[in-house]
């Protein structure tokens, strides 16, 4: 059996059998998008268009002539698509898991395989389950701990309690809303940015899907006590930096760029605004 040569870009992964790049293929450390050859092609080809691991239907490249002596690139192949997208064959609750381990555990991988297109709700729905199961785990453990004097003094625990239960309550209703606001606000400045850095390479559509499935992958690690939201903030800054250059297929310092973009532009500004500020304060004093 022929062994299969297997590269990411620039990148060569080494030379498999059709078994183990089989099994790559299932578990996520390859993609369909990654090139492959073996001995008898006439060019190097996505696997997902190789004859051994083409889906049925789908058209194959030509697999006659000569090893070629430079990697020749064709176009983009249609992308796997994450198991979100399978989740009717999977079970909704299988296939969003998943998603979820595959996005932290392998996001190149994830972002890679994403459907840069095919629709706003799907992904809106991914975050905003992972985001509400965040959010009830947080609040349960903010009611949990300050009810036992863990987060802080009280006079009366008992009003306390009552008054973080009633309103964990309301925010736990509008949670959804407030989700979905969140990412499409996110989504929309980041977009903005990446175009500012000229790193947009496929539309809005395709940074909605980067943020949604980000932010409802990070949410549940809100699950962590007392540094969850450390965790989440960090991890959710390092999704949305690979997700962007794998899903816009640009170099991750310009996705880098655009993340960290409003970061800058609001620290610069309540600078500015304290400086101004301050500025005032100062002439006013002196006025008098």
């Amino acid at each position: 059996m022929a062994a299969i040569h297997v590269n990411r870009g620039s990148t060569s992964f080494g030379t498999f059998s059709e078994e183990d790049v089989r099994a790559g293929l299932s578990s996520g450390r390859f993609i369909g998008t990654d090139l492959g050859w073996r001995e008898g092609m006439a060019t190097w080809l996505p696997l997902s268009q190789m004859p051994e691991f083409a889906a049925p239907g789908q058209p194959t490249g030509a697999t006659s002539g000569v090893a070629p002596t430079v990697a020749t690139v064709p176009a983009a192949a249609p992308r796997s698509g994450l198991p979100w997208d399978e989740r009717q064959a999977r079970g909704f609750f299988n296939a969003f898991i998943e998603t979820l381990k595959l996005v932290l555990t392998n996001p190149t991988g994830a972002f890679t395989a994403m459907k840069r297109e095919g629709g706003l709700p799907e992904p809106l729905i991914y975050a905003v389950t992972g985001g509400s199961c965040g959010l009830v785990v947080y609040f349960i453990y903010n009611i949990i701990f300050q009810s036992l004097g863990v987060l802080g003094s009280r006079n009366d625990p008992l009003a306390h309690l009552m008054g973080v239960g009633i309103g964990a309550i309301v925010l736990l209703i509008l949670s959804p809303l407030l989700i979905v606001i969140g990412v499409f606000l996110s989504a929309a400045i980041l977009h903005v940015c990446l175009m500012i850095v000229g790193g947009a390479k496929q539309p809005f559509e395709t940074t909605f899907r980067v943020i949604c499935f980000s932010t409802g992958s990070v949410s549940p690690l809100l699950i962590i006590p007392f540094c969850g939201g450390m965790v989440v903030g960090i991890w959710d800054i390092v999704l949305r930096c690979i997700g962007l250059a794998r899903a816009h297929e640009t170099d991750t310092g310009r996705a880098v760029m655009a993340v960290f973009l409003p970061i800058i532009v609001c620290c610069g500004g309540g600078i500015l605004c304290l400086v101004f500020f301050g500025g005032l304060g100062i002439l006013s004093h002196w006025g008098h």
